[in-house]
């Protein structure tokens, strides 16, 4: 699964060595942590990068001078503190923020709420100040709020533009793919399912109907297939029982939709990803869809596209949360001060 990740941008890079558009500094926020460090190593190993920025609020140093030891282009500079925040986001075209704290056995996203909401309000109103124009890819629980946070956080600086924030769901693709590609005996690295909604439980909607190649399941195992995927975080929370949540493939599918992001700003066509942004594809202002990327963020949102009954119910099921949640990133910002 890793040559996904990288694979491509080699290729890539080949054909762009000579192009100053091949030149993005990209931050990582909360590189010190446990998807933060596996995620700047997948990034420092791209030729995308030509300066990989890495702020948290321990530890970033050695982090920086650990991966600036590895024999690739990109430029490594460590920042520590929230004195060294600004310096660490000048500059930078990409943002990605695994910052904040992990589930525990027992915990729900929404656990994560009071602490993680405070972190991102604060990266993003850095980011707001320092580099309004990057893209902002949110990876900090739970996502169904913080992506509505991060976007009214840009409101207040007069700076948000909704085809740069975005929520990574990528793992979920990640996940669906890799569960469907086990039961049908594929290569993962060929099946590709679209996952729509948000990124927590019955949020998240694999639209197994839409696979490629095309798949079909009894009733019985699509609705246990579509269950492990909406509980397979909670699956690696309880198989690491206290020692964390998914970190490594989070830092797989996050330098994956990272390095989607840089393709299409290099002027790559085609580049489609899912991700939780601004929607007007349901009821719910924020929803993940496939969109197509280009050069400055979401070209197009490429919608729901035609599902199955199963899959309207999934839709219909989700929404009443989904709506909650996002309530609840714009209420905290409202009552902040």
């Amino acid at each position: 699964m890793f040559s996904r990740a990288v694979r491509p941008t080699v290729s890539l890079a080949r054909s762009l060595s000579t192009s100053s558009q091949n030149n993005a500094k990209v931050a990582v926020l909360g590189a010190s942590g446990g998807i933060g460090q596996p995620l700047s190593l997948l990034l420092k190993n791209s030729p995308l990068v030509s300066h990989l920025s890495l702020y948290d609020i321990a530890h970033t140093p050695g982090v920086a001078a650990d991966l600036s030891h590895i024999e690739t282009r990109a430029q490594v500079t460590g920042h520590m503190g929230p004195d060294q925040l600004d310096a660490a986001l000048q500059g930078c075209e990409v943002v990605v923020i695994p910052a904040g704290v992990p589930r525990k056995p027992g915990m729900t996203r929404d656990d994560l709420f009071n602490t993680n909401a405070t972190i991102v309000a604060t990266l993003a109103d850095a980011c707001a100040r320092n580099c309004p124009e990057a893209m902002i890819c949110i990876i900090a629980n739970p996502v169904n709020s913080t992506i509505p946070i991060t976007s009214e956080i840009m409101k207040k600086h007069g700076v948000y533009n909704p085809n740069r924030v975005f929520g990574v769901t990528t793992l979920d693709i990640v996940r669906a793919n890799a569960f469907v590609a086990e039961l049908k005996g594929l290569d993962p690295a060929r099946v590709n399912v679209p996952v729509i909604g948000g990124h927590a439980g019955k949020t998240i909607i694999p639209l197994i109907s839409q696979c490629t190649p095309k798949v079909e399941f009894p009733a019985d195992q699509l609705s246990a297939l579509t269950g492990r995927i909406q509980e397979a975080g909670t699956e690696v929370v309880k198989a690491k029982a206290g020692a964390g949540s998914a970190t490594l493939s989070m830092a797989y599918a996050g330098a994956r939709f990272t390095f989607s992001v840089l393709d299409a700003m290099n002027g790559k066509e085609g580049v489609v990803e899912c991700a939780y942004v601004r929607s007007e594809e349901t009821g719910c202002k924020y929803f993940s869809t496939p969109l197509l990327l280009g050069k400055n963020g979401i070209e197009k949102n490429l919608g729901l596209g035609k599902i199955s009954a199963f899959e309207e119910k999934l839709v219909a099921d989700a929404v009443d949360e989904l709506k909650a949640s996002i309530k609840k990133g714009e209420d905290f910002v409202a009552k902040m001060k």
